[in-house]
């Protein structure tokens, strides 16, 4: 009777590598000429699949470049120096892409409400390249 714990390595019969196959496997496989992925058929995907999809959405009204010292220095009522003018376009930005640009607008219905009215929208494919930061 041999011992369990000892293995001299001849009892198994393993492949070269774990990722070899034979070429008669390979007829399976797809060449892609190009390197991109396939889309045949995406235009009979449901997009009633992604509506509930929770997305995160912000505004930037503009952005500012202080030093950790000023950082520091901020407390309640100090004001900070935007790049951006009254006027100015803002980037509306979904999961980090700037998805189109607009004004600020104040909501008649309610108080002390602010809205987005889009002026610029990105088109399916495109990008909207995010305002350069002019301040310093």
């Amino acid at each position: 009777m041999s011992d369990p714990n000892e293995f001299d390595g001849n009892e198994l019969d393993l492949p070269d590598s774990p990722f070899s196959f034979d070429s008669d496997d390979r007829d399976d496989i797809e060449d892609d000429d190009d390197g991109q992925p396939d889309f045949r058929g995406a235009d009979e995907i449901d997009i009633d699949l992604v509506m509930d999809v929770a997305v995160t959405m912000q505004v930037v009204l503009g952005s500012s470049r202080i030093s950790v010292a000023n950082l520091l220095k901020l407390n309640r009522g100090s004001v900070v120096k935007l790049d951006t003018k009254v006027g100015d376009p803002v980037d509306v930005v979904v999961n980090g892409r700037v998805i189109a640009r607009g004004e600020i607008v104040v909501l008649d219905k309610e108080e002390q409400r602010f809205g987005v009215t889009l002026t610029e929208v990105a088109t399916p494919g495109s990008n909207l390249k995010a305002k350069k930061s002019k301040a310093a």
